[in-house]
């Protein structure tokens, strides 16, 4: 086993992104993720086999462009394995359009269902919500990698799934790996303003 991630070059791997977590977790970090530098080392460290990214889509009945689309557009072409579905839109006390949506299940069921045949899974999430479905996958045979963080404000990772997986990685142990060089860090004092 090598010490990035805890992965072995020979164990068959899946990686699963729970997007809007990932999202939310960098942000607070002050750094994006480059997608491209994350999948290259994989690859190199471990016998990939799948590496899925999970999201809802805003799909405005006025035709508006959703945001995560030329996201979701490069992921698709470059090597990901999309696993997407329409966000509900409602309106909101304040009158304003708003988008509910969860890709939960579908990367629950995803991780139980390929355990069997994977020695390692790498869940991108800190959503206590998966602690089930991780101890499912580890009864499997798989082990269980989960990054997220807790050195943001509040931890964004839940301690259920730190407890639960056989391994936790802070993300920001992974920052110069996987953040996009070049761009300029946020300033994560005004995230609160920004939300």
């Amino acid at each position: 086993m090598n010490d990035w991630m805890g992965l072995d070059p020979d164990d068959k791997t899946a990686i699963l992104i729970d997007g809007a977590n990932l999202y939310k977790a960098a942000k607070t970090l002050g750094f994006d993720i480059d997608y491209k530098s994350l999948l290259a080392r994989a690859r190199r460290e471990t016998r990939l086999v799948r590496a899925s990214y999970y999201t809802a889509m805003q799909e405005d009945p006025d035709g508006d462009y959703s945001p995560l689309r030329p996201l979701v557009d490069w992921l698709d072409y470059n090597g990901f394995n999309m696993v997407t579905k329409p966000a509900r839109s409602f309106i909101g006390q304040d009158g304003q359009r708003r988008y509910r949506g969860t890709t939960d299940v579908e990367l629950a069921v995803d991780m139980v269902l390929m355990a069997p045949r994977l020695d390692c899974i790498v869940l991108f999430t800190g959503n206590g919500d998966f602690r089930h479905a991780i101890a499912k996958a580890q009864e499997a045979g798989c082990r269980v990698v989960c990054v997220s963080t807790v050195k943001s404000q509040p931890p964004l990772a839940s301690d259920d799934i730190r407890r639960q997986a056989d391994l936790f990685v802070d993300l920001t142990d992974l920052e110069d790996v996987i953040a996009r060089k070049g761009a300029p860090r946020r300033d994560t004092r005004d995230l609160d303003e920004e939300e």
